[in-house]
């Protein structure tokens, strides 16, 4: 038993904070025990850490970054989605096919996913399946928790990062049993988008999914050229997220769909029947995808909406800042498309960076009881001789903070 000392903040639900000033929260074997205004009796002789006026929040999680594009980020913002993808991105994502290239990269971005408290994530590698194993291998020795995939492109993308089909579903399933026995770290089928996926490879990609009971993660309606593309491809469906119903892609575990902006009413239907997980990426948006998901339609049609950094469409791996993003643009998306959205406030955002988001890895993304100790302290927000509440600076925080006010980082119930 441990006893942490601050002013600990996390997510009852999307509109509440639930805030304990001053207080303590108990921990057993790297699980929350229990949170205390006064040290109870029962716990009299316990070891206790005081970080004082420290908040103790939930660490972060990510349901969208792709590893791949670290080296990438806030680079190449000049250009919209497609042009970015063929400019910067996929030759970027080819290097992957070296060992020596793949190394420092993805030992660079699980550190500084650990630095700005992101304990768990959902990635993207690339086509390369060793190198998705060593990025694979480092997460589990970290002791994070993620879902990661190889990359599946077999169509209408470069000659040197595409696929046969054969191949593709080969390599991914024998990627799928080299990892079959994940606890913490899981494998997740990853067709990039359709329009760089053949319906033999998606089709085939449902029979994985289904053999080996393993989810999904892909990007659904992020532009205006990839919704009609994937509906001109696949005239049989109606919407994006369709095509992966058809395919056999759904229900098997956790779907994760990133950015869906321009979802219609299939689309929702279809994440709604299979509690899939959208995931906003605002700073994304504003750099090369130009639009804003309506986050408070979503939620009210009761879709568990979360959030991702999208490295390297987005510039920074601090799932906080996107807690900020996420507000600025919902006031945009109200201004502008009033029947689609509202503004949403920090106690929704941190929810979707905290509770929501930590729903799709297990017990994780809160502190009741039974969940596990995964925390962060921020400190050295406030300005001297100012004090302020801790809703203020948690606010502060995502707004203006950074890893330098990560005071303390615990995972798994020990102190990194």
């Amino acid at each position: 038993m441990h006893l942490y000392h601050g002013d600990i903040v996390y997510s009852e639900n999307r509109e509440t904070l639930k805030i304990f000033e001053d207080s303590y929260i108990a921990v057993e074997n790297g699980l929350v025990e229990g949170i205390y205004p006064q040290i109870p009796d029962k716990f009299s002789g316990a070891e206790v850490t005081d970080y004082g006026r420290g908040l103790i929040i939930p660490a972060f999680s990510d349901l969208h970054v792709h590893a791949s594009q670290f080296l990438q980020r806030g680079i190449g913002m000049d250009l919209l989605l497609n042009d970015w993808l063929n400019t910067y991105t996929f030759p970027q994502e080819s290097h992957f096919a070296d060992m020596d290239y793949a190394e420092p990269v993805y030992e660079a971005y699980v550190n500084d996913m650990i630095r700005h408290g992101t304990f768990h994530a959902c990635i993207f590698a690339t086509i390369h399946r060793p190198a998705t194993n060593l990025l694979f291998k480092k997460l589990e020795e970290k002791g994070l928790r993620a879902l990661v995939g190889k990359v599946n492109m077999d169509f209408q993308s470069p000659p040197y990062l595409c696929e046969t089909t054969e191949e593709s579903l080969r390599e991914t399933e024998i990627f799928l049993e080299e990892h079959s026995g994940g606890t913490l770290v899981k494998p997740i089928l990853t067709p990039r988008f359709a329009p760089t996926c053949s319906r033999e490879l998606i089709w085939g990609l449902g029979k994985l999914g289904k053999k080996y009971k393993v989810g999904v993660q892909t990007h659904i309606v992020e532009s205006r050229w990839e919704a009609a593309e994937s509906l001109r491809l696949f005239p049989d469906c109606r919407s994006d997220s369709e095509i992966y119903e058809k395919a056999g892609l759904l229900g098997n575990g956790p779907s994760v769909f990133a950015h869906v902006i321009f979802p219609n009413e299939d689309d929702i239907r279809v994440m709604k029947e299979y509690d899939c997980t959208p995931v906003q990426c605002p700073d994304s948006t504003n750099n090369i995808i130009a639009g804003i998901m309506a986050v408070d339609r979503l939620q009210e049609k009761g879709l568990r909406v979360t959030l991702g950094c999208d490295i390297g469409g987005g510039q920074q791996n601090g799932i906080y800042r996107q807690c900020a993003a996420s507000i600025k643009l919902s006031k945009l998306k109200e201004f502008y498309e009033p029947e689609l959205g509202k503004t949403i406030d920090i106690a929704n955002t941190f929810y979707m960076a905290t509770k929501a988001g930590g729903e799709v890895f297990g017990n994780v993304g809160t502190f009741d009881p039974g969940f596990v100790f995964d925390a962060l302290v921020i400190d050295n927000i406030e300005d001297e001789g100012h004090p302020m509440t801790p809703a203020q600076r948690l606010e502060r925080f995502c707004y203006a903070g950074d890893d330098r006010n990560v005071t303390a980082r615990y995972l798994n119930g020990t102190l990194l």
